[in-house]
C-alpha cells in the first residue's frame, strides 16, 4: 500500500491511497469537510464524507501526469515503470503541478 497527501494550495485536503490490489481510494480530511470555505479538489471528486473508490487511478489525478516524450524522460530519469501511475504522480506532482494540487508521498507507506 502506498499513501500520499493531497495538498490544495499547500493545505492538506485529503489522502490518496493505492492498495496492494492496485485499486485506489481518496478521502477528504474531516477538518477540510467541516470548513465550508474549502472547495472540493475537482468537479469529479466533490467534497463528500464518504471515500471514493476506483479500480484505476482517478481521472483527475491521471490527467496531471506527463505524457509522451516528457513521460518517457521522467520515467527513465527517476527509474519509474511507465505503468506506475501512482509513482509517477508522486514524483511529478510533489513540488509543482498544473493547478492548485500537489501530491506528497507519506513516508513509510
Amino acid at each position: 500500500m502506498r499513501i500520499a497527501k493531497i495538498l490544495y494550495k499547500d493545505e492538506e485536503a485529503g489522502i490518496l491511497t493505492q492498495h496492494d490490489d492496485g485499486s485506489f481510494t481518496f478521502r477528504y480530511h474531516t477538518i477540510w469537510m467541516e470548513d465550508n470555505n474549502k472547495p472540493g479538489i475537482s468537479l469529479t471528486l466533490p467534497k463528500n464524507r464518504r471515500e471514493y473508490h476506483s479500480k484505476f487511478l482517478f481521472p483527475f489525478f491521471f490527467n496531471i501526469l506527463p505524457e509522451g516524450s516528457n513521460k518517457q524522460v521522467v520515467c527513465k530519469h527517476n527509474r519509474i515503470d511507465q505503468d506506475d501511475y501512482f509513482g509517477l504522480l508522486m514524483t511529478t506532482a510533489k513540488d509543482d503541478s498544473i493547478g492548485a494540487i500537489r501530491v506528497v508521498k507519506i513516508e513509510n507507506s
